[in-house]
């Protein structure tokens, strides 16, 4: 397959956890190119390779405008990234830089899907036990109309099949209440819409509790709700996570901890973000992964691997497909 795009400079950290998560995935096999300066130190590899580069001399920085930088930058990392992906010199993109210029660059060098509204952020939501929920959108489109909505259900329907195998996904739609009555007007048309809307499994109204829980496989909301819900769900986790290692520092519990740390490890791994990689941009006519800021080399390792599933399951052409059967319905 063609390499995946690994924007070398963009994140919290850049470019150490970057260019360490970029050697792992191409140590598990994954062919990776990276877009950074020519003189991008740490590209050889255990054996003496070098990484592939594509040069790329600037950088849009976390708090750049996204749309202004994207368009001032040319020879940014991230245009350069969107733009391999577009002529064909790289399968897929990722970048744990600025979201808003990443989301920019994917739209405007890689294009949009025809028929396509508006692209989606779906974003994993950890379920113990469980597959997790996909949520999206989670930022994108802060205000949204009830026929993207019903989009982004097919859209995640797609990728929750073939990124958690789930042969047929619940689509819920996050509102105020179980009801079809409960919401506002754009919830109650867009409940109208999925009912209608080929190819999902609808299963109507959840709320925001069943996020978290084995009720539903994608949930559904506009970009300013779901950004919320997962900043907020977020900091819970951090919160809890933190309060639980907090308690067991005292010495009389360290030998209460030791003997769970094995039962709380899995957990934790379940809740992390870097177990996931991060989010995808659905929507584009290419795979374009969204990771964290703060990103470790895992979690960009875990993000190479999701981008390189997607472009194997060919989930640009399903999307593309779906998108236009329903178009040609109506």
């Amino acid at each position: 397959m063609l390499p995946i795009a690994v924007d070398a400079l963009g994140g919290d950290r850049a470019p150490g956890p970057i260019l360490a998560g970029a050697h792992q995935a191409a140590a598990d096999g994954i062919p990776v190119v990276l877009v950074g300066p020519h003189d991008l130190a740490g590209r050889e590899t255990a054996d003496g390779r070098l990484l592939d580069l594509i040069e790329a001399s600037e950088v849009i920085g976390m708090h750049d405008d996204p749309a202004s930088g994207v368009r001032r930058k040319k020879d940014s990392t991230l245009v350069r990234a969107a733009e391999a992906v577009r002529d064909g010199r790289a399968s897929a993109m990722i970048s744990a830089g600025n979201t808003g210029a990443t989301m920019a660059s994917a739209l405007l060098r890689m294009g949009r899907i025809k028929g396509v509204k508006r692209p989606a952020i779906a974003t994993p939501i950890p379920v113990p036990g469980h597959t997790p929920t996909v949520l999206l959108d989670a930022g994108a489109n802060a205000e949204v109309q009830s026929d993207w909505l019903a989009q982004f259900g097919q859209m995640g329907s797609i990728y929750a099949r073939h990124r958690f195998d789930i042969d047929n996904p619940r689509v819920g739609l996050l509102s105020i209440g179980e009801e079809a009555s409960k919401g506002d007007t754009l919830r109650k048309e867009t409940y109208e819409l999925l009912e209608r809307t080929p190819g999902i499994n609808f299963i109507g109204n959840v709320e925001g509790r069943d996020i978290m829980s084995d009720e539903v496989d994608v949930c559904v909301t506009d970009g300013f709700t779901g950004n919320v819900v997962l900043k907020t769900l977020e900091g819970g986790m951090k919160s809890v996570i933190g309060a639980l290692l907090q308690a067991f520092e005292p010495d009389e519990f360290k030998s209460h901890a030791d003997a769970l740390m094995p039962a709380l490890l899995p957990l934790y791994a379940t809740l992390s973000p870097d177990t996931y990689g991060g989010a995808i941009l659905l929507g584009v006519d290419g795979v374009c992964i969204i990771s964290h800021g703060s990103s470790s080399a895992e979690a960009i390792r875990n993000g190479i691997g999701v981008a390189k599933d997607m472009v194997d399951h060919a989930i640009t052409a399903e999307i593309t497909a779906a998108i236009a059967s329903v178009t040609a319905a109506d």
